[in-house]
């Protein structure tokens, strides 16, 4: 990416980056809300049935890469609102690189999403869940967590604007749902029935759960899903990015 479009992908993120100051309240429920699971996962209707150790380690580490996959309604909404106002076809008409305007908001996601992690994390301690392992292993775990949420923003990027209006983004949010809770983040396959316990395992939020579980030390993981986790993102980005970067410049025509 030449300077020209970094400069101008900052540019769209300082804008994205301004909203959090005009809309605390909507950043607000976007870091309370994992939080609120968690709590309601771990007091309300926890047993981790199947668990090995303490449900805590296991449902800590899950509920990162549960929060991975949710809340991306504020991007798809942002990208929405964007289309039916007009901004982006204002910013067509400038001298600027196309696609910046994405760039610019998933940049932005990911600082929110770093952010959100960073909170559900201290909230984890607080319950009594800890990373045992190595500093670069947690390191590898944050990597993984954050890879696995850039590979669910572009596929929000791409259901907004096929979605093209705001009141639809609910409707298709609700597809994100499935692939949350179907999946270990919460309880392990051995508890399911075996139709759903291999969706389950298959499932790519499974993999980087799974992965990330042994990554952060947590008593019973399994080991061997690193690549998996690494693997099942890229795969989603080299799909859902260029149609989306496609979509985009579908649009302007």
């Amino acid at each position: 990416m030449s300077t020209y479009a970094l400069s101008d992908s900052w540019v769209m993120t300082r804008r994205e980056l301004a909203h959090w100051a005009r809309q605390p309240v909507q950043v607000l429920f976007g870091l309370v809300f994992p939080v609120l699971l968690l709590l309601m996962f771990s007091y309300l209707i926890g047993g981790g049935r199947g668990v090995e150790g303490d449900y805590v380690d296991f449902l800590v580490p899950g509920m990162f890469a549960l929060t991975m996959a949710f809340g991306l309604e504020g991007t798809m909404l942002a990208v929405t609102q964007d289309l039916n106002k007009g901004v982006i076809d204002r910013f067509r008409s400038m001298p600027m690189a196309n696609g910046a305007v994405l760039v610019g908001r998933s940049v932005a996601d990911m600082l929110q999403s770093a952010l959100g992690l960073l909170v559900l994390m201290g909230v984890g301690y607080a319950l009594g869940w800890r990373a045992h392992g190595t500093s670069g292993a947690f390191l590898g775990a944050v990597g993984l967590l954050l890879l696995l949420r850039f590979a669910m923003l572009w596929i929000g990027i791409l259901l907004a604007m096929v979605a093209g209006r705001p009141e639809m983004v609910q409707a298709v949010q609700i597809l994100v749902w499935p692939v949350g809770f179907l999946s270990n983040a919460i309880a392990t396959p051995e508890s399911m029935p075996d139709w759903l316990a291999t969706f389950v395992e298959w499932n790519p939020l499974s993999q980087t759960a799974t992965a990330v579980r042994d990554l952060f030390g947590s008593p019973g993981a399994e080991t061997g899903h690193v690549w998996a986790a690494v693997a099942w993102p890229l795969v989603l980005l080299a799909v859902f990015f260029p149609l989306a970067v496609r979509k985009f410049a579908a649009l302007s025509k």
